[in-house]
């Protein structure tokens, strides 16, 4: 790893130190998340269910009243609010490597913290990049399908991979999906557990994630990789494996955040 720092200004703070990361970079943190998991897994089972719970629910919603084409747009756009679901274990990893004590009610301390304004200012700007993608895709589908709702899940399905329309709507809708994932991670991969590491503005924080991508391009698309698998693979048993997927994420995201921040030379700064 090696630190980058743009020069200071006269009427501006250090900006904060960055350091460039390698695939190793990556390995570790999960790696760490993993340990963090297996240790502090009894503390946050039941934090843990919320997020499949939640799944579940938009799934029932979705085959019982909402439209069939917003059904994989609801559950690919819960990955949207991912940094934000994380925020808990965030806090939980930092106070398991500080030797802090860490227990369940400790994953809602973020919300009591000086950074709360920041949070809550971020959350606000996700659940927009939430909504937007969600009309988006409802303009997609209706720009290539027609808009009478399909009668059964098998006929929607013929319609989706059985027609030109229907592949011609899934390339670009997942382009445009692709889009706001990279949206979303260069905005908080490293703002969200920034936030939570110290009492930051958001401005600092997300310019900081900003920053930090354009260092590390390749390893950040490469991380945002590992998550969408990773959650994808949670995702497939009734969203339930996000019960392990997304603590795990969580932890190793605090710890690449620490590759990724010279959280002693911001310190020192």
């Amino acid at each position: 790893m090696v630190a980058v720092s743009a020069p200071a200004s006269s009427v501006s703070p250090p900006a904060v130190p960055i350091r460039r990361i390698g695939p190793a970079d990556i390995r570790i943190a999960l790696s760490l998340g993993w340990g963090d998991f297996r240790a502090m897994r009894g503390d946050i089972l039941f934090v843990a269910l919320i997020y499949p719970l939640v799944g579940l629910v938009t799934a029932f919603l979705a085959l019982d009243g909402l439209p069939l084409h917003l059904f994989f747009p609801l559950a690919a756009g819960l990955s949207l609010m991912g940094p934000l679901v994380a925020v808990g274990f965030y806090e939980l990893a930092r106070r398991r490597e500080a030797g802090l004590e860490r227990g369940w009610s400790h994953f809602f301390d973020p919300l009591r913290s000086a950074s709360m304004g920041s949070l809550l200012g971020i959350a606000i700007g996700m659940i927009m990049l939430f909504g937007s993608w969600i009309y988006f895709a409802g303009a997609i589908h209706d720009a290539f399908m027609t808009n009478v709702p399909p009668p059964s899940v098998g006929a929607f399905l013929t319609r989706l991979f059985g027609t030109e329309q229907g592949w011609e709507m899934m390339i670009v809708g997942n382009l445009v999906g692709l889009a706001y994932a990279i949206v979303t991670l260069a905005l908080t991969w490293v703002a969200m557990p920034m936030l939570v590491d110290r009492p930051t503005d958001s401005w600092t924080a997300i310019s900081t994630s900003l920053r930090a991508m354009a260092v590390n391009p390749a390893m950040a698309a490469r991380w945002g990789l590992t998550v969408a698998v990773l959650l994808m693979l949670g995702s497939i048993p009734a969203f339930v494996g996000l019960a392990v997927m997304l603590p795990w994420l969580g932890y190793a995201t605090w710890h690449l955040y620490t590759r990724v921040v010279d959280r002693e030379a911001w310190a020192r700064s």
